[in-house]
């Protein structure tokens, strides 16, 4: 079939009516990537018909090598397949638009009481605290287990584990991370070797020097205050650009910036973010509403999100044919796979450091024991609200 064909199937939609349909989906996108997903494609594949399940597949394989939240890349396609760019733009907006709002007001309720959220529900978001580090120690297995498939993969994923506690700059180890991979496909065997010579030189050196920063992050750690609508924006366009294997590959970037450089929020703060973004219908990646909002207020929170959606916008819209045919490039995807590899350990050097912040005291360590648990056990499709619902409670009761 032809991809005239293929096409031929979708109905005439009218704009209003696109953006009501994926309005919709994004009002029920509770469960995370894999519900999002089979929620788009139980309906416009499997029901209407507006694709065959194949060219959905070759789609989704795009979008799971590109950085970006999979759920909504997929709703821009299929709204520019719809209606052009107009209802792809569209399509994204509605999918997205029902988790935003929602966290922007959560966001605001945060900020206008964080002092009495310390005093009246502080058992509760430490509790929750635990339990998000549960929800990140979990998702390294999932992405893990489908992005480091050999044993070099694992060993890019320990070696950025390893240089993101060291502090390495992430660019440099995922960058080192892709070379290698990629050089390693073609068999040469000097260049791995000096691209593994380098990253150890990294690490020593950043390890030996702790004061040893690349210069962005100088910058953006720029002047004391409020933190300025450029740098905002600027974190969420890198982090968004830089989200290989799923929305919970944008933690450690974000948390680089808005933590350890940037200081405008707590690591408690950030895994209090992480938790009211598991409630609510909306890709994890929405977390970062909440992080804009506490480093530059109402304006803050709308530019960090333009900034890590525009990539999911933009790939899509711009050239999702040249990227499917420049994908099954095997040199590329070699590099991509390093660099996935290399965002998994990443999360794993930002789990490190948040652990301190969630698991102080034995009873937060019982609710992380507990909802690791659960998140295993489990399979229902809700399985991240129950833990929350469960760690909520039980901050409520024993802490």
């Amino acid at each position: 079939m032809t991809a005239a064909e293929e096409t031929s199937a979708i109905p005439h939609q009218g704009y209003c009516a696109l953006f009501l349909r994926f309005l919709r989906f994004g009002s029920l996108a509770w469960g995370g990537p894999v519900a999002q997903i089979a929620m788009i494609k139980r309906e416009l594949v499997q029901e209407k018909r507006w694709i065959t399940p194949e060219r959905f597949n070759r789609a989704l394989a795009v979008y799971q090598v590109l950085p970006g939240p999979e759920a909504h890349e997929l709703c821009v396609y299929f709204g520019m397949l719809a209606r052009g760019r107009l209802g792809g733009f569209l399509a994204g907006l509605g999918f997205m638009l029902p988790g935003f709002v929602l966290m922007f007001l959560l966001s605001g309720l945060y900020g206008a009481s964080e002092g009495r959220v310390a005093a009246e529900w502080g058992p509760v978001f430490a509790a929750l605290q635990a339990a998000v580090v549960a929800l990140i120690v979990r998702a390294i297995h999932r992405i893990g287990a489908h992005a480091v498939h050999d044993r070099w993969l694992f060993a890019l994923a320990v070696a950025s584990c390893v240089a993101g506690v060291a502090g390495v700059y992430f660019a440099i180890s995922l960058a080192l991370a892709g070379a290698f991979y990629s050089f390693l496909g073609k068999s040469q065997h000097l260049a791995c070797l000096g691209v593994g010579l380098a990253w150890v030189a990294a690490i020593v050196y950043c390890g030996l020097v702790p004061a040893a920063r690349p210069v962005a992050e100088i910058t953006l750690n720029g002047a004391a205050g409020p933190v300025s609508i450029p740098v905002l924006f600027y974190s969420g366009l890198r982090s968004g650009l830089l989200t290989f294997g799923g929305a919970y590959t944008v933690i450690p970037f974000l948390q680089k910036d808005a933590v350890v450089i940037g200081g405008w929020m707590t690591n408690a703060q950030f895994l209090d973010g992480l938790a009211l973004s598991g409630i609510l219908p909306a890709p994890l990646i929405i977390f970062s509403t909440f992080v804009g909002f506490l480093g530059g207020g109402m304006l803050g929170a709308l530019v960090l999100t333009v900034g890590i959606f525009l990539p999911a916008f933009g790939f899509t819209l711009v050239a999702h044919d040249q990227l499917e045919r420049l994908t099954r490039k095997e040199r590329l995807r070699r590099f991509l796979d390093g660099i996935t590899a290399g965002v998994v350990g990443l999360i794993g050097a930002t789990t490190i450091q948040l652990a301190p912040a969630a698991l102080g005291s034995t009873k937060a360590v019982a609710v992380f024991a507990v909802a690791l648990a659960l998140l295993y056990l489990v399979k229902h499709k809700l399985n991240v609200l129950l833990v929350i619902g469960v760690a909520a409670l039980a901050g409520q009761l024993f802490f």
